[in-house]
């Protein structure tokens, strides 16, 4: 809680909403061998991949919003559970190209069925997918993704007396 709120602060709700969203998602795809993150990573390329993309590591980093060593520790898992195949991008020799694979397909579209489903009950309270508080709930939650945060600065007037 801050100084002047008399509840929770956003951050904190953010956080919580985002646990209960990583929990529940966890649960409900564990029975597909997946676990949130792998999940995450493999709807994101399902999604690109239908675009015409065979996006890089890199790439699927960016999109995602996980760090790229992630990344490359979750896709060599999902390559040896034979649901993603990793190649040498043939334009660049550095980076690694993603591709699902049949299996890794018929997987994910099933996982993306479940989490759905789990997506029409997180929304419910707030009229449904295609309700309008869901769309300015989802307006709201963008404009703070793409606002910057960079740490504090040490001896910053306004992080003096104040612990990390």
């Amino acid at each position: 809680m801050s100084k002047g709120s008399p509840g929770p602060t956003p951050g904190f709700l953010v956080w919580r909403l985002a646990n209960k969203w990583r929990v529940a998602v966890d649960r409900a795809v564990a029975p597909l061998g997946l676990t949130h993150a792998q999940y995450s990573l493999v709807a994101s390329l399902y999604g690109m991949q239908r675009a015409g993309e065979r996006p890089s590591q890199r790439r699927l980093a960016d999109h995602t919003g996980l760090e790229a060593l992630y990344v490359s520790k979750l896709a060599r898992t999902l390559e040896s559970a034979g649901l993603i195949e990793r190649a040498r991008d043939p334009r660049d020799p550095r980076a690694v190209q993603l591709a699902l694979t049949e299996q890794g397909l018929d997987v994910t579209r099933h996982a993306i069925d479940v989490v759905h489903d789990l997506l029409r009950q997180l929304l419910e309270p707030l009229g449904g997918l295609d309700a309008p508080r869901t769309r300015a709930f989802s307006d709201e939650l963008t404009t703070l993704l793409d606002a910057p945060l960079a740490p504090p600065v040490p001896n910053d007037e306004r992080t003096k007396g104040t612990s990390p």
